[in-house]
């Protein structure tokens, strides 16, 4: 947990610099919507209100997001690498997942001081910060997807799946390369013309780049919640199928698994992406520009608690990963030995049985 005491200084400089700053700052609407200049705008519109939220909200959100992302993705890799349990294709997506979602926090309190107050740092780190951003939104969004197809093929393909187990680690490495390869290069634009205005903002495009910033926003909408949420849509609709057909005592628990992925994942995403449809339209009404950035703003923020929800949805749910995690809290001294007994024998006796394959029904 060092790395979140060292972003300490960055919320307290944000929270201590945007008062001061507020009314001369040139607080652009970000990479996400339209390039709306709150200090240079002839346009009589007031913006105070949406500062004055921002200056409260942002720091509040990220910081909540940052930090329990920070702790629920930190057990996810320990707990892998502690106990080198990379022995499926699963187990691969997941730590790349955490690694990708771990990233995504630490890019968040910068995220929020580089809108509320003035760039102090340069092109240098500016451009780093968005291409960590990028690059692990992106990545996050392809594992997720990666992850419903295994799935699928584990369970509605149970005896090809089970043919290829010998070589499941080395196509997950491979995909999860090829995953990150992809992320890399999809972020590529921002990461070139991303950088440090004349008014002292870190901007994901600087001006004159407008046509080709509403072209990215298209495509990460395309590629980061469209495709994703057709892939997984027809997968987990197969295993639900696959499932109600099948006489297993792991049914109903793993359809509730599923129902809750597929609920956290539109209800997180959905209304980004439809306010950040509407940001690539050219609508200059004041009070129109004004609740849309409310939107954006409150929308982003709920968005963004997809990397301290996956964890839970993804990890902790399965039965040999809680296990392995009471044990790691045990060898830390967090929690004494009887209570470790005690929590996997009562799973035990409630599951059954525990096999390699216990978690195989959670998405």
């Amino acid at each position: 947990m060092n790395s979140f005491t060292v972003l300490g200084p960055v919320l307290l400089m944000s929270f201590s610099q945007v008062k001061a700053n507020q009314n001369n700052v040139t607080s652009e609407y970000d990479d996400y919507s339209t390039s709306f200049d709150y200090g240079d705008s002839i346009s009589p519109c007031d913006k105070g209100g949406n500062r004055n939220f921002r200056a409260w909200f942002l720091p509040t959100v990220y910081s909540m997001i940052c930090f329990l992302a920070l702790l629920g993705n930190f057990l996810v890799i320990l707990t892998y690498l502690y106990f080198k349990r990379l022995k499926t294709m699963t187990d691969i997506f997941l730590l790349n997942l955490a690694v990708a979602d771990l990233l995504f926090a630490l890019s968040l309190p910068f995220w929020a001081a580089s809108v509320m107050i003035k760039w102090p740092l340069g092109e240098v780190p500016c451009k780093s910060m968005h291409a960590i951003y990028k690059i692990s939104f992106f990545s996050g969004m392809f594992l997720l997807t990666c992850i419903s197809v295994d799935r699928y093929y584990s369970i509605t393909k149970a005896v090809s799946a089970h043919r290829c187990r010998s070589s499941a680690i080395h196509y997950g490495r491979v995909s999860s390369l090829i995953t990150w390869i992809m992320a890399v290069i999809f972020s590529l634009p921002e990461i070139i013309y991303s950088g440090v205005s004349v008014n002292n903002t870190c901007l994901a495009y600087t001006k004159g780049h407008e046509d080709l910033r509403v072209s990215m926003l298209v495509s990460q909408m395309v590629l980061g919640f469209v495709l994703p949420a057709l892939v997984m849509g027809f997968c987990y609709s197969c295993i639900i199928k696959t499932l109600v057909q099948a006489r297993n005592f792991e049914k109903n628990k793993a359809l509730k698994v599923i129902f809750a992925v597929v609920t956290v994942f539109v209800v997180s995403q959905l209304p980004y992406n439809i306010v950040m449809g509407l940001t690539t339209q050219s609508i200059t009404a004041c009070d129109y520009d004004s609740h849309l950035l409310y939107a954006m703003d409150v929308s982003r923020g709920i968005a963004f608690l997809r990397c301290c929800v996956n964890p839970f949805l993804y990890a902790f749910i399965g039965v040999k990963f809680r296990n392995d995690l009471l044990k790691l809290m045990k060898d830390l001294g967090c929690i004494s030995q009887r209570h470790v007994i005690y929590s996997c024998g009562k799973r035990k006796s409630s599951a059954g049985f525990e096999t390699e394959t216990t978690t195989s029904f959670s998405p």
